[in-house]
């Protein structure tokens, strides 16, 4: 049997929250959908799976927000890219920010990808099935090794 890696939403809006879990979910991912609501949580989650080095819980992606609480997504990324059994791991910057240093800034800490929430529903439930077709179905993954 396969075993499906989770994705991670790191989200504090409990609206964009609902509206991520319900595209993914309407787009076939059949994947469990971890939710952290803080910079701070995503990092201690992700921070056990290291110490752990288990590959079987490590997300196939991470959809991270940039405004948190606690811990900003900045760093939440910064952590990742920090950290070795993390730092191969797919980082999509899902937020609602089109400010020009929050794209630079994401992109000079290594997201694989950066995306504005959109403001409709419908557009946001499209971006999000494609991002969750692309990153979970389609993208090829390097694991790391124990």
């Amino acid at each position: 049997m396969i075993q499906l890696r989770p994705l991670l939403l790191v989200e504090d809006n409990i609206d964009d929250e609902l509206l991520t879990v319900r595209a993914l979910r309407k787009a076939g991912i059949l994947n469990e959908i971890v939710v952290q609501h803080n910079g701070e949580d995503a990092i201690a989650y992700l921070q056990q799976i290291a110490t752990n080095q288990d590959p079987f819980h490590l997300p196939a992606v991470v959809l991270l927000d940039l405004k948190l609480p606690k811990v900003n997504g900045l760093e939440v990324l910064q952590h990742i890219r920090s950290t070795p059994f993390l730092q191969l791991l797919p980082v999509v910057i899902l937020t609602s920010s089109s400010e020009e240093r929050d794209i630079v800034e994401s992109y000079s800490l290594g997201a694989n990808s950066y995306v504005r929430k959109p403001v409709k529903f419908d557009q946001f439930s499209a971006a999000v099935r494609q991002l969750g077709m692309y990153w979970v179905l389609m993208n090829e993954q390097a694991v790391p090794k124990r």
